[in-house]
C-alpha cells in the first residue's frame, strides 16, 4: 500500500498502514549541500520539534493529525492520515458563508496556539484540511515551534494573510477578516 503522496523540501510524505491504521509517514530527506553533522542534527531537531508540536496542539482540542510513532534515527513521524480536502485546492467551491464559517474558525485556532506559546511558522490553506464532515484538521508542522515572542505571532498571522493574497487574491479581504474576528 505503501506511495508517495506528497514531497517537499524538508520531507516526503508517505500513505501506509501501520498495525492496520491507514497513516502518513513523514521522513525528513537529507539535505547533501549541507554538512553531515549539520544535516542530522536539523533533521532530528526540526522531527523532535513538530513532534512535540502535534502532541502540544492535540491536547489543546484543535484538529490535527494524531501523532502516533517517532524515530528519530530515521527523521520519521508517524500520523494517522487524515481524509479529505486540502482547503486550497475546494475553496472556489465554498460558499461565502461556509468560508466565513472556516477562516473564523482557523483564527481562533491559531490564537489557541499562540496562547499556549506554539507558532505554526506555515499556516497556509494548503496546510489545512477540511473533512466531509466539515471538520478543519491543521497539517504540517514542519517549521513549527514554541515561542512567546510578539513578533513570531505577528509572523504567523502576516504569512497566512500573505498566503491569501497570492492564491486567493479575490477573496482575501473578506476571508482576512473572518480570520481576524476569529483571531
Amino acid at each position: 500500500m505503501e506511495r508517495i503522496i506528497g514531497k517537499g523540501a524538508e520531507a516526503v510524505l508517505i500513505l501506509d498502514e501501520w498495525y492496520g491504521f491507514k497513516v502518513v509517514r513523514k521522513i525528513r530527506i537529507r539535505k547533501r549541500y549541507r554538512h553531515p553533522l549539520m544535516d542530522l542534527w536539523l533533521r532530528q531537531e526540526r522531527t523532535r520539534i513538530e513532534a512535540r508540536v502535534m502532541a502540544e496542539v492535540k491536547k489543546l482540542g484543535i484538529h490535527c493529525p494524531t501523532l502516533l510513532d517517532v524515530n528519530l534515527d530515521k527523521f520519521e513521524i508517524i500520523m494517522d492520515f487524515i481524509p479529505g480536502s486540502k482547503l486550497s485546492d475546494i475553496i472556489d467551491s465554498l460558499s461565502i458563508n461556509i468560508l466565513n464559517k472556516i477562516f473564523t474558525n482557523i483564527g481562533k485556532y491559531l490564537a489557541i496556539m499562540h496562547e499556549h506559546g506554539l507558532v505554526h511558522g506555515d499556516l497556509t490553506t494548503s496546510n489545512i484540511i477540511l473533512t466531509a464532515k466539515g471538520s478543519l484538521y491543521i497539517i504540517d508542522f514542519g517549521l513549527s515551534g514554541f515561542s512567546r515572542s510578539l513578533e513570531d505571532y505577528g509572523v504567523d498571522v502576516h504569512l497566512f494573510k500573505r498566503s491569501l493574497e497570492s492564491t486567493h487574491y479575490k477573496l482575501v479581504d473578506t476571508l482576512f477578516t473572518k480570520f481576524m474576528e476569529g483571531y
